[in-house]
């Protein structure tokens, strides 16, 4: 019986489809902010909702940006490249995130744990596609 080495594994999670890594590793990445917004909310209350979202975004950007960088483009790339390029991105994805979750909670639902939900999952459409065709893109020589 052969081992396989963590390099072989990395190498094989490499190949999957970027998506479907996306997905997973979104799915981890999406959880870990939305704990930090449910706490952030608990401490600080829900009238201030979005002082909790921007503290979810700052404190789990660079959580994101490493699985981003290693575990879903796989990439290469320079860090401090890709970091600043990232840190555009999550401009991006939190106006956005903020936006929907003002409207979601004026107009749809009062509860601020459940349109934060919505309003990740909407969002990490939008990073995935910065993510992939910003931050992480690498021109071909």
């Amino acid at each position: 019986m052969s081992r396989v080495t963590a390099m072989e594994l990395y190498s094989k999670w490499c190949s999957l489809p970027d998506k479907l890594r996306f997905l997973f590793v979104g799915g981890v990445n999406a959880s870990f902010s939305y704990i930090i917004f449910a706490i952030a909310v608990y401490l600080i209350g829900q009238e201030h909702y979005q002082i909790c979202v921007a503290l979810q975004w700052s404190i789990s950007s660079v959580f994101s940006f490493v699985n981003q960088k290693f575990f879903v483009f796989c990439s290469k790339g320079n860090w401090l490249k890709e970091y600043l390029k990232c840190c555009t991105t999550w401009v991006v994805s939190y106006a956005f995130n903020a936006v929907i979750l003002e409207i979601i909670v004026r107009y749809i639902t009062k509860n601020v744990y459940v349109g934060q939900i919505a309003s990740i999952l909407l969002a990490a459409v939008v990073t995935y596609i910065l993510f992939k065709y910003y931050a992480f893109r690498h021109h071909k020589h």
